[in-house]
């Protein structure tokens, strides 16, 4: 653990730095540094990177720094973070678990960022949380750039709200709920820290905003706006400066109870008791009343460090001027110096890897003398332990006769009795696992049900039919697989081809185990699912593979608009998110959706599920190829809604062919068959056994057109649609405790 190290952040307006020694067990700040910019960054366009090496150049002409660790900001805003509440597992199950929400929340794909996470957990609380912490690699690569020809070793990257938050943290500012509130040039950190927790927000708001509106207002250029602001507190237009910003002020405001707000639905125990404000931004005159006035809650500006003042009387009294500009270089100071809560930090693999491997070549030297040494001593020892050795014979074979019984007796209880009732084991698993899954497929299809949104039947009646807002869910197919994740991250062109194996009842039977396939439990499943599959839900998933179901919804919707099924029912199915569903106490989670097809009805019959056993009516709307073959085919059908039904023309002979085979065939089961007028329900009015129409005649037949939610009226006009979703199961869903978006804000 080093003992001196120095803390950089590179900001907008200014470089600030410190530096901090640990000196007879204590920390003391021992220099410290603040560079302001000739320009303000964000206005400097072409000159940014000019002003950055000048900075740097300039605060290496008066620090030495060669060999000492430093730790170096990132701008909260560039950066992304989120605190995530882990369910109870293994510890050794937690780097998995968090790279599967890495890859989940974090919207890059994980080759293109450095990321890093930290686990938090409160005191005497089984609860852990794990905060992520990501941002793109050649953000990261470019601020570790501008040190390199300063020859600085630079040990930590990392963010400037998690920075405030160690410096807080070391200094025991956390006795209570409490926000800090870092304020910069171009945005405002919030940190809200309660115990050994965190919760993080940047809001795009600092104090260039203020600048701004002034430049507005007064037609100023942005540096004039600039010391008009600064001096505003000495003005004699003071009045008339502080309300051309108070808009900024007012924005200011509702941002921060916006968060307070998010804050406090996500931790309903936990009550904000103040606010620490930071940043130079709140050496603007009336800032802090105007906060402490319309928050209602106290709002203190940081008034020290608790690590010791320099030894310099005039280096002290300077560090407290300027001790609310420089948490963020004290927060990384203590990381470098080993000190920080948040360990964690977002220096590329590739530089940690080079630095761990020259730690280690220094002792190589000394390994190798070390290896001289033992050898010559080896040699002389070698017969010594040979005698011993040799003396020892009997000794060892009477060791060697024991554990030969002892791997004997061993290998008898395998073979008689841990074997014994393993055939039964598994016949008791697989009825144990028809019960245990029912509860997750009846809660999916639930939750699918109600996806469609409600409607007054009385009230839509009155609209124009094209303009209706409803939707009707008319079919509900599923497989089980044992592994989705190809589906979830599949082209949505391939789409149409994975709703065809569901459609068919292609169910995964692949690592299924032993037993038959079965039928989930409730209607709208096509195919089967394995025996095991049931209980394999519950139980632990296999490495690299995630459970869950392929399911297709089918509908149809008045509604003319071809976006409305997106709008009204695909998003929300979208919405079922992990953290949604976890929120609702559910073991799965809708990982996508897509609407594969939509249109207008067919002006033909569809072809229909295959026919039912004996005679029976099979499953699925229309007619073409209505019982053929008469065998037990088919599966369930969910049908929520009117079927599709059209006029057959009576000059269609390919169609009056399949329909006398059919009848024929649905005949010959024995069974009779259902009268030829039908709504696609399945037994549909009185059967009529023994008749069997004379292929050779021709067949008239008569299908409903009408909509049986809206008598009178015709649905053939409506619009069809078909969704396939990705259901997962593994691992549980997760809920986003705490939000910590870093620039993608509540």
């Amino acid at each position: 653990m080093p003992n001196v190290a120095w803390g950089i952040d590179l900001g907008n307006r200014a470089l600030k730095a410190v530096k901090l020694v640990r000196d007879a067990g204590r920390i003391r700040v021992e220099d410290f540094e603040v560079i302001e910019h000739e320009q303000i960054l964000s206005m400097a366009g072409d000159n940014r990177e000019s002003l950055i090496q000048a900075a740097l150049a300039q605060f290496g002409q008066r620090h030495q720094t060669k060999g000492l660790p430093i730790a170096v900001g990132v701008s909260g805003q560039q950066s992304f973070a989120r605190l995530i509440k882990l369910p109870p597992v293994e510890p050794k199950r937690i780097p998995e678990i968090v790279k599967f929400e890495a890859i989940q929340q974090i919207p890059f794909p994980l080759a293109d960022v450095e990321w890093a996470y930290q686990l938090f957990q409160q005191k005497d609380s089984p609860d852990v949380e794990v905060g992520i912490f990501a941002m793109k690699k050649e953000l990261v690569n470019r601020q570790i750039d501008y040190f390199k020809n300063l020859g600085v070793n630079v040990e930590v990257v990392q963010m400037g709200p998690v920075a405030v938050y160690n410096a807080m943290m070391f200094d025991n500012r956390v006795t209570e709920p409490t926000m800090f509130m870092d304020m910069g040039a171009e945005n405002t950190d919030l940190v809200i820290a309660d115990g050994s927790t965190v919760w993080l927000r940047t809001l795009s708001i600092g104090g260039n905003s203020f600048t701004e509106t002034l430049g507005k207002m007064f037609k100023l250029t942005f540096p004039k706006a600039e010391e008009l602001k600064r001096n505003a507190a000495t003005s004699k237009y003071a009045k008339q400066i502080f309300q051309a910003m108070r808009p900024v002020f007012a924005d200011l405001v509702s941002e921060i109870q916006r968060s307070i707000g998010f804050y406090s639905t996500v931790h309903r125990d936990s009550r904000i008791s103040k606010i620490v404000v930071l940043g130079s931004t709140f050496q603007l005159p009336g800032l802090q009343k105007y906060l402490q006035q319309n928050l209602q809650l106290p709002v203190e500006k940081l008034d020290g460090f608790t690590a010791d003042s320099p030894v310099d009387a005039k280096a002290a009294g300077s560090l407290g001027e300027n001790t609310v500009t420089l948490a963020t270089a004290y927060g990384l100071a203590l990381q470098a110096l080993g000190e920080g809560a948040v360990t964690s930090s977002l220096l590329p693999e590739t530089i940690r890897r080079a630095k761990m491997w020259r730690a280690k070549t220094k002792w190589f030297a000394s390994a190798a003398a070390l290896f001289l040494f033992g050898t010559t001593l080896a040699g002389g020892m070698a017969y010594y332990h040979m005698f011993q050795h040799e003396q020892n014979k009997s000794a060892r074979e009477a060791n060697k006769a024991t554990v030969k019984s002892a791997t004997d007796l061993i290998r008898a209880w395998q073979n008689d009795v841990e074997s014994n009732g393993a055939t039964d084991r598994v016949k008791l698993t697989q009825l144990q696992s028809l019960q245990s899954g029912r509860e997750t497929w009846i809660s999916i299809l639930g939750d699918l049900l109600t996806a469609a949104p409600p409607f007054d039947k009385a009230k839509v009646a009155k609209m124009p039919r094209n303009k209706r807002p409803v939707i009707f869910l008319d079919q509900i197919s599923s497989v089980y697989r044992f592994d989705v994740t190809s589906a979830v991250s599949a082209p949505q062109d391939g789409y149409p081809a994975y709703a065809d194996q569901v459609k068919s009842g292609a169910a995964d039977m692949s690592g299924a185990g032993p037993g038959a396939a079965i039928p989930f439990a409730g209607p709208g499943v096509r195919g089967g699912v394995p025996v095991a599959a049931v209980a394999d839900a519950q139980s632990k998933p296999e490495e690299g593979k995630t459970r869950g179901f392929l399911v297709v919804v089918e509908g149809h919707t008045p509604n003319s608009d071809r976006s409305y099924m997106d709008t009204a029912f695909v998003n929300n199915l979208k919405a079922r998110t992990a953290e949604a569903m976890h929120k609702a106490g559910k073991d799965w989670y809708v990982a996508r959706a897509e609407l594969i097809s939509s249109g207008n009805r067919v002006t033909k019959a569809p072809d229909m599920g295959g026919g039912g056993g004996g005679g029976g009516v099979g499953g699925g709307p229309g007619v073409r190829g209505f019982g053929r073959g008469g065998g037990t085919g088919g599966g369930m059908a969910y049908n929520n809604g009117p079927q599709i039904s059209i006029n057959i023309p009576p000059d269609d002979p390919d169609l009056k062919t399949d329909l006398s085979s059919g009848l024929q065939n649905l005949g010959g089961g024995g069974g009779g068959f259902a009268p030829m007028r039908i709504p696609g329900r399945q037994g549909v009015g009185p059967a009529i056994p023994g008749v069997v129409p004379n292929p050779d005649q021709p067949v008239e037949v008569v299908i409903e057109n009408e909509d049986p939610w809206f008598p009178g009226e015709q649905f053939s006009d409506d619009q069809v649609f078909k969704v396939l979703m990705v259901i997962r199961m593994d691992p549980p869903a997760q809920p986003e405790t705490n939000a910590t978006p870093g620039a993608r804000g509540q």
